[in-house]
């Protein structure tokens, strides 16, 4: 009888482990749609960005996009290009600010490298880093930024996590963007798969940080 048992426990044992598996989300599929998202996102905030301008409202609207594709809400190019009409027509003003703020720290940097004044490694240091600082806020006030909310708003709320609360999301910011620099250099098509994928990188931050 112990045999008999015995050798039952192990059949018990492998039906439940079958049916755990059958019952497992298949995670895979999931992963490769999400990827494939980002991708065509990337194709989208590309195309969108080509006047410069609309950069920052392409950037929120592909994260947009992306946030409503995790939360499983309909998310379609339409949806993309209404979001965009609302970006550009809300933040066009922040938009330019944020260009004008980079113009100016590249400029910075032009000179101090050019050797004109003293200190001039010091002066680099502090440019690059300040070009960093604006290109992280201005992309994480893009995904945070929701439609209706002013865009100054969206840069306070952003500055603080990137300084205060979630200074590791901006860290994470800057290794997407050096993957970009990276991904454009060797090839320059390559930019809208990596933009796309930038854009799930500030999605994943945005969420990180409210926890």
């Amino acid at each position: 009888m112990e045999k008999t048992m015995g050798a039952a426990r192990p059949e018990a044992g492998g039906e439940t482990t079958a049916r755990r598996t059958a019952n497992r989300p298949a995670r895979t599929p999931l992963h490769f749609a999400l990827f494939a998202e980002c991708l065509l996102t990337g194709v989208w905030v590309v195309l969108a960005a080509l006047p410069v301008i609309t950069l920052l409202p392409a950037f929120a609207a592909g994260c947009a996009h992306l946030g409503r594709h995790l939360d499983g809400e309909r998310s379609t190019w339409r949806d993309f290009l209404a979001g965009l009409r609302e970006a550009t027509r809300s933040g066009w003003r922040f938009s330019l600010l944020w260009w004008a703020a980079l113009a100016l720290l590249g400029f910075d940097l032009r000179v101090a490298r050019s050797g004109a004044l003293p200190g001039g490694p010091a002066l680099i240091a502090v440019s690059v880093a300040g070009l960093l600082a604006v290109v992280v806020l201005g992309l994480r006030t893009a995904a945070l930024r929701r439609p209706g909310t002013a865009w100054p708003d969206a840069a306070r709320t952003a500055a603080r996590q990137g300084l205060a609360t979630d200074p590791g999301g901006s860290l994470l910011l800057i290794g997407g963007l050096a993957v970009l620099a990276v991904a454009a250099w060797q090839m320059l098509p390559l930019i809208a798969p990596a933009t796309g994928a930038l854009a799930g990188c500030a999605v994943a931050v945005e969420r990180r940080a409210r926890v």
